[in-house]
């Protein structure tokens, strides 16, 4: 499997046609990513100077084992190298558990790396997916991806490193985060994951408002949604209320997006996006990006401010503990089914990974 690039024109390579993007006006009220693993695709988009960040998630990583294209296969065979010198496995035998989980690591660093030469700002890079209940062994390996960046001189200012929104996931960032380690806890479906991370002083969260709003038309059997009343948007807009009233310093990042309206109405699949201008940051994959490069910058409205939206934040500022959470979680259809559909997904292009890897030793 290959990255294959959108045949989509960019049209945000030039600064006369940058002049006139909603992609542009976007970036001037809130601090975009680009979620892709694609080196080309960040490096065209960072010469732009809009965006700041990126992201990886196990699906990129799983995509740059598989991929022909030679600077990749160079990252799998210095993983596969380096975990083997590391855990003193011997070719032509069985790979030992803890040697594979080095290479899917180090892959993943070795991925960040490239990104980390293109972005100015941070990159983030995920803790093995199925470690999300076990908040020990994720600490672990978090101190471990972080040191390999740390050898290679990337200093761990640069890097976030993703957990998934259990209570584990988010227990091991609490930890990671008083040892300087910042955190971005992902898949967050609810404001329960939302205000638990914060209060664990996460540095971030991912919300996936397309996700919730996927949840919401299954149970409805609504077409659509105007996209202020996106239920995916207006679950966004409470978490980054509570983080403003009560001056947590958890940056709310929404990814994952869907068409508010319907994939059949034109333009919207930016309208979700348009919905939360204004929030903090923003992760966007290239064809979303390469679509708000081709709108007028008239389209984008803050529809996201830490003033007004505190005001109107109704949530009081509840204390979660371990036993509170779990017994609010029960009720909490949405995050649950959405939470596991979200790590089968990752853990299933993990496990490629593995059988990726396990070839090349």
């Amino acid at each position: 499997m290959a990255f294959i690039t959108p045949s989509v024109t960019n049209k945000c390579s030039s600064s006369t046609q940058l002049q006139t993007s909603a992609l542009e006006s976007l970036a001037d009220i809130t601090t975009l990513s680009i979620d892709s693993g694609d080196i080309d695709t960040v490096a065209r988009y960072a010469k732009t100077g809009l965006i700041t960040d990126a992201t990886t998630n196990p699906l990129f990583v799983s995509q740059a084992g598989a991929n022909g294209d030679a600077r990749y296969e160079a990252m799998v065979q210095e993983a596969v190298t380096y975990a083997k010198r590391k855990t003193c496995a011997e070719d032509g035998c069985p790979v030992p558990e803890d040697t594979l989980n080095l290479a899917i690591d180090r892959l993943a660093v070795n991925l960040g790396k490239e990104l980390v030469s293109l972005v100015p700002g941070r990159v983030s890079t995920e803790v093995d997916i199925r470690l999300s209940y076990d908040t020990d062994k994720s600490v672990e390996r978090a101190r471990s991806i972080i040191a390999m960046y740390e050898d290679a001189g990337i200093s761990k200012d640069r890097i976030l490193i993703k957990l998934a929104g259990t209570w584990e996931g988010i227990q091991a960032a609490k930890v990671l985060e008083k040892e300087g380690i910042q955190c971005n806890i992902t898949l967050v479906f609810s404001f329960l994951q939302a205000a638990a991370a914060a209060q664990a002083g996460a540095y971030l969260i991912s919300p996936f408002p397309g996700r919730i709003l996927d949840w919401h038309k299954k149970q409805t059997g609504l077409e659509g949604y105007a996209p202020e009343a996106d239920p995916g948007v207006l679950a966004v807009k409470r978490m980054y209320a509570y983080f403003r009233k009560y001056q947590y310093d958890t940056i709310c990042m929404p990814a994952s997006w869907r068409p508010s309206r319907g994939a059949a109405v034109e333009g919207s699949d930016v309208d979700e996006i348009l919905a939360l201008a204004g929030v903090d940051e923003m992760t966007i994959p290239e064809p979303l990006l390469n679509s708000l490069c081709a709108l007028s910058p008239d389209v984008v409205k803050r529809n996201c401010d830490p003033t007004t939206d505190a005001a109107a934040c109704n949530d009081p500022d509840f204390r979660l503990t371990d036993e509170s959470f779990a017994q609010y979680w029960k009720t909490d259809v949405c995050g649950q089914e959405k939470l596991k559909e979200g790590m089968d997904a990752f853990t299933a292009e993990t496990e490629k990974l593995i059988t990726i890897l396990i070839e090349k030793f």
